[in-house]
Formats: C-alpha cells, structure tokens, sequence
C-alpha cells in the first residue's frame, strides 16, 4: 500500500524523500493495474512529472511547497483541470479539454499536489455503481467482481488499490460517501458551501459537494483544509476560511443514533458491525443518545425529484452546439438538439432528465418540485433539532456491502436505494463522513457513516478518528 498523504508531504517537505521518485513509482503501478480496475479515465504523466520536478526545486532551494507536497492525488472526471479531459463519463463529453482549472485544482496545485489523472465516474455523477460510465465500469480493489460504488467509484477504487494516497469525488446525494464504504476507504462530503464548486461541472447544484477520498481521517482534513474556503467564484461559496482543528478523542462528545436508519432493508451483518463501532465510541468516552430523525424516510422521494429537477436545467447546456458532440446531418435546429442528446447520454441520464423536465412542467411544478422543497425544509429542521442535543449522528453509510457487477441494473428504484442512507446530508447541507469501521462475513467492508452540524467538520474529524482506534 502506498504511503499516507501526510507521511509522503512530510518526507518531500524536509528533502527526504523526491516527488519525482514518488510520482514515478506511482505512474508505474497505475500502468500496471488501471486496466483491470478502470477507476482512470486519463493518466496525465508528463504533467505530473513536470510538477513533481519543480516541487523539488523548491525544496532545493529551502522553499516550502506546500502542506501536500510531492502528494499524487486523481480528481473525479467532472472537475476541470486546464488541458485535461473532463469528459463526466459521458459520450457528449468524449473529447472535451477543460479550459480552465477548478478552483479546488488550483489549490491543490498551490498546495504542492501532483494532479496525476482523472478518474472514472457514473455519466454526469448520476449513479450508485460507476456502471453508468459511457468507458466501462470500473472494479471495486477488494473483489473485482462487485462495483466499487457511485458515482465517485473510480476515485474509491484509486485509493483503494494503493495507486493514489488521494483522491477528489463529487458528493450529491453520497457519491464519496457511498464508494468509500464499498472500497473500504474514508472518503468526506463537507458542508454544502464551504469547498467551491467553481469548475465541477454541476448536476444538482443545490446538493453537489467536491470533498476527499483518503487512506485516513488525517489524509481526509489535511486535503480538505487545502481546498475549502471561500472562493468569489462561486456564489454558494461560505464566507470565512476553515475552522480550526479540534485535539482529542470522543471523550464528552454526545453522539446520536436515529431509530429510522436501522430498520428494515439494513442488512444484519452491517447493522451488527455499525452498532458494535458504535460501542467503540462510548467504551471510549462517548454519550450515545437515542435520537429520530422523523421525516428521513421521505428523504429518497424528495431527492429523487430535486436533483432530476436540477439536472434538467443544468444538463440544458450540452445541446450539441457550444460543446460537446454534435449530431450530423441534422437540418432544423430542434433535430440538432434531439439527435446530439439522444446520441451523447446514456439511458440514467436521459431517465433523470426526463423525470426532472415533468416535474418541473406547467401544472406539475406545484404537485411534485415546490412541495418537494417543503418536504426538504422539514428534513433540515429534524437535523437542526438533532444537532441542538448531539454533537454528531452515527449511522450505517449504506445498506449492504459491495454489490455485484450488473446485479442492479435493471432495477433503478434497487440502485437508488444505495444511498437511502446518505441522502438526506446532502439535502440538509450537513457534513458527512464514511469511515471503515469493519468487515462483513464476506470480506468485503463497511462504512460507519458520522454526519455533523453544517461547519463543524473539525468535530466530525474528532469523531471519526476514534473509529477503530485503540481505547
């Protein structure tokens, strides 16, 4: 297994160790196993070593490069770095250059990290599984017959197998969340606002989220204070810079367990594994409270309106005349837009298009999008009065481990209750955190999902870095 991001940016910060040695060794296994596991889309090498060469110049010449130096890290393929493909797994994208970089890539690239590909993903960060990619799925590490999870699964399955000791996924309704759990990796959605989202190409604008996949909760925050903050570029940006770290264990922290997310549906083995995490908490000093969480179980059905609304508007864009694939022999203008569409997305994209544009339609707006925001108010305030009491939510990530390649596909409602669990962070725009707290009878792992108060990532830190910790 690859080093820890913090071991890798200490040893390259002191001169002990060579970026161009590390990206080289890293280059090498990516040659050597990407093909089997399909989580990069784009391995951009000769980028990669021009960075890590001048990480080391600076260090020759007693400048810091930076808190992630010599650090390789994937990004998602729906966030921009100039000159690459940003391609959101999608035939309408095949052959598109991001023009610019993301502001979390120019962060990152301020940092010291060395940006070494893009990672495979669901088309448009619509799915559970990674198998919606118009490139193939990717394989979960762990057992390359099941999916590493969706949609960040290519970035999971990076971290995974060692290839990076980081990586960048997008999070709307428990894309990171969701994949860590699968793989076996921690993997952060931050509060809705406090990482721009300058340069992710936007699905569900009102719910998307870039955070980290991470070997480790130190990774995890060391690449999150990098890349939050506040950025004028995006007009969801929070004010103010991170808040600061918090020193400790769950000694005094109160942590609350919602009756509703350990019901039917949960597998036994998963449950088990949660609960007994949990204990770990309190054998280690913290407060577990019983807590409800009433209006979560229409958490699925508000979504599922929600973000389809939001991606027929924002998937409005690639009509196969500014960018993207272009249709031929397509005379009148409407047949322009119907045929580019119909040849460049995938059959869950044009579903979710389809569903949103109905919901949003003259004489449906009311019955399903305005009610479904009032729904999404209720869910907030259960959380607002849950978190007056606990200092954070403890529940299971998902409801299974790794499923089976193809094992869901025909059966989208099966698929989307993947992320029953997840979604209701993002609809309220708390922070949440999967952490790997153990492994099912099977072998494959489980994630113990922590949730915290909107900002309160360095509680959620806190938490989550007792999870299997020794008492």
């Amino acid at each position: 297994m690859i080093e820890t991001a913090a071991a890798i940016a200490r040893r390259v910060r002191t001169g002990e160790a060579k970026a161009e040695i590390i990206i080289s060794h890293v280059l090498e296994k990516i040659a050597a196993e990407n093909e089997s596991l399909n989580a990069f889309l784009h391995v951009s090498s000769e980028e990669a070593l021009a960075a890590a060469r001048s990480v080391d110049r600076l260090v020759a010449n007693g400048e810091d490069p930076g808190p992630l130096a010599g650090v390789p890290i994937a990004l998602k393929d729906n966030i921009h770095v100039q000159g690459l493909p940003t391609t959101c797994g999608s035939k309408i994208l095949g052959d598109y250059r991001a023009p610019y970089d993301s502001t979390v890539a120019l962060r990152l690239k301020k940092a010291g990290a060395l940006i070494v590909g893009k990672t495979n993903l669901d088309e448009f960060a619509m799915g559970s599984s990674t198998e919606n990619s118009a490139f193939g799925p990717s394989r979960n590490p762990r057992d390359k017959s099941r999916v590493p999870g969706g949609s960040s699964g290519g970035s999971a399955a990076a971290v995974a197998a060692g290839l990076v000791p980081l990586a960048l996924g997008s999070d709307t309704g428990g894309s990171i969340r969701q994949p860590a759990s699968f793989c076996g990796v921690v993997g952060l959605k931050p509060t809705y606002g406090s990482v721009s989202r300058y340069g992710l190409t936007a699905f569900g604008s009102s719910l998307d989220q870039i955070g980290p996949l991470a070997q480790t909760v130190e990774d995890a925050e060391l690449c999150w204070r990098v890349i939050a903050g506040h950025d004028p570029r995006d007009s969801t940006s929070a004010p103010g810079a991170p808040p600061e770290a918090e020193e400790g264990g769950v000694a005094g922290l109160t942590v609350g367990l919602p009756e509703e997310y350990f019901q039917e549906g949960l597998d036994p083995a998963v449950e088990t594994i949660v609960r007994n995490a949990v204990e770990g908490l309190q054998k280690r000093g913290a407060n577990v409270k019983k807590i409800s969480l009433p209006h979560t179980r229409f958490s699925l059905s508000v979504y599922y309106i929600i973000a389809p609304c939001e991606a027929s508007s924002n998937l409005s864009r690639f009509d196969g005349v500014r960018f993207g694939h272009r249709a031929s022999q397509s005379a009148a203008l409407e047949s322009l837009y119907a045929n580019s569409r119909g040849e460049g997305f995938g059959a869950e994209v044009k579903r979710r298009i389809m569903l949103g544009t109905y919901a949003l339609s003259a004489g449906y707006y009311d019955a399903y999008y305005r009610k479904a925001q009032r729904v999404r108010s209720l869910i907030k305030k259960d959380f607002d009065r849950a978190f007056a009491e606990v200092d954070v939510i403890a529940t299971p990530t998902a409801p299974t481990t790794a499923f089976k390649l193809g094992e869901k596909t025909k059966d989208p409602l099966m698929m989307y209750l993947s992320d029953v669990y997840t979604l209701s962070c993002n609809l309220a725009g708390h922070a949440g955190i999967s952490v790997p707290c153990g492994n099912a009878p099977d072998g494959l792992p489980v994630g113990l999902q922590l949730m915290a108060a909107a900002g309160r990532e360095p509680t959620l830190f806190r938490a989550a870095r007792a999870v299997g910790t020794p008492s």
